[in-house]
């Protein structure tokens, strides 16, 4: 019963138009009525509900959240995210579809500098999909290319994800930040396959191939830009700093680089930069409350041991439980958004993963490639949408460009399912 009453006054509220943070609240106030009711808690009390609301942001890693954005904002203004694809095109881009090469290579190196999919695709869509379109490739392919290399970023680190979810499910978050690098470059070279099937349909012009000197000149003037993942994650692995401590290096750096080195960040951009990652961070930490609310109240209500009993004929078998975990958070993710996803299911699915004896951080980052992935899916698709504004697209058309990027996806997905050892095995090589 208490299941039926999360489900349906959680979907109810959404099917009524809610934001699913306020979804989240009505969820909890319907679940809090109904243990008050039948005797679970004491009595209904908002002011629970309301210190339960304000302990939910109050967490010092979540602290990493905004200072990663920050860092996005700072990167996409002064100049890095652009020196990152020039890199891509002095190397790659006189290959046979030579600029969907650098879309990859330009999603894998973006995805270790800010963790956010929709800064990464908004930035690197802005540039590349013009320039390929100009070029004669397929639009709404080029599309699908660069939003399944966007949503690379919630997996390789920074990601703000795996801070959520760290947050959420009381894991280490530099071990999940190590974990997702594999697992994340693993992302970016099936889409590169893909790709390669793909653009030999592609009868474009190949860009002229530019001279050594020249490509050597790019590689220099992207050393600065280049050097930022080695700092987060050297620093991390090194000990030197947590990772909330590396977003607010991250964010310096990028200041620092963007409007003394670079020069193309001026310094009346600075407050609407700080205001646009504000106004993304109350969105996110607004989120982050309201389901931390509703994560108590599950918890209390015993929903992971109802949940648990469900599951409880696949629990000897770790890979048929994963496998049956993924299927259902695909399920979600193509109608639930990314933040949503990971705060409703993490207090529900853990204490599963840990009866099963899943190690909690391999489960992380197959959870948050799974919920990655539910961002190019539709309805909701943010990073397609995002991607179709861009092109000038319809979201129908985006969808189909990106359908063999989503299926290469789904298919390092399952295999990391059924070989664990691609993020166990360099996670134990980086810790040691």
């Amino acid at each position: 019963m208490t299941v039926s009453i999360f489900i349906f006054s959680l979907c109810g509220a959404m099917a009524l138009g809610m934001p699913i943070a306020y979804s989240l609240l009505v969820c909890a106030v319907c679940l809090m009525a109904y243990m008050a009711g039948n005797g679970t808690l004491q009595a209904f009390d908002t002011q629970i509900l309301a210190q339960r609301f304000v302990d939910g942001s109050d967490n010092f890693p979540l602290l990493a959240v905004p200072f990663f954005l920050l860092a996005g904002e700072f990167m996409n203004t002064g100049g890095l995210s652009k020196r990152i694809i020039n890199l891509g095109i002095a190397w790659v881009g006189h290959w046979r579809g030579g600029l969907g090469y650098v879309a990859v290579v330009a999603a894998i190196i973006m995805a270790s500098l800010s963790g956010s999919a929709i800064a990464d695709t908004a930035a690197i869509a802005a540039i590349i999909i013009p320039m390929m379109k100009a070029a004669g490739y397929n639009l709404g392919r080029s599309a699908g290319l660069v939003a399944a290399g966007g949503i690379i970023a919630p997996v390789i680190p920074p990601s703000i994800g795996f801070i959520i979810f760290g947050v959420a499910a009381n894991v280490s978050i530099t071990k999940l930040f190590l974990a997702g690098i594999v697992p994340g470059v693993m992302m970016g070279v099936g889409i590169g396959i893909a790709w390669w099937f793909v653009a030999k349909k592609e009868n474009v012009a190949l860009t002229p191939k530019l001279p050594l000197v020249e490509r050597l000149r790019i590689t220099a003037d992207s050393a600065l830009a280049m050097f930022l993942p080695v700092i987060i994650i050297g620093g991390m692995k090194a000990g030197v700093f947590t990772p909330t401590e590396a977003a607010v290096v991250a964010a310096v750096y990028a200041f620092v680089v963007g409007i003394f080195i670079y020069r193309e960040m001026k310094w009346n951009q600075v407050y609407g930069l700080f205001l646009a990652a504000g106004k993304t961070t109350a969105v996110v930490m607004f989120l982050v409350s309201a389901a931390m609310v509703s994560a108590w109240l599950i918890t209390v209500a015993n929903i992971p041991t109802e949940v648990a009993e469900m599951l409880d004929p696949f629990m000897g078998n770790k890979t048929l439980m994963m496998f049956m975990m993924m299927v259902l958070i695909v399920v979600v993710g193509t109608a639930l958004d990314f933040a949503p996803t990971v705060m409703i299911l993490t207090p529900v699915l853990m204490p599963v993963v840990l009866k099963a004896g899943i190690d909690p951080v391999y489960f992380g980052v197959l959870f948050i490639m799974n919920n990655a992935i539910g961002l190019i899916t539709p309805p909701v698709g943010t990073v397609l949408n995002v991607v179709a504004g861009v092109a000038k697209i319809t979201l129908d058309q985006s969808f189909k460009g990106v359908l063999p990027f989503l299926y290469a996806e789904l298919i390092v997905l399952f295999l990391l399912v059924f070989v664990p050892e691609f993020v166990t095995v360099p996670l134990q090589w980086m810790l040691h």
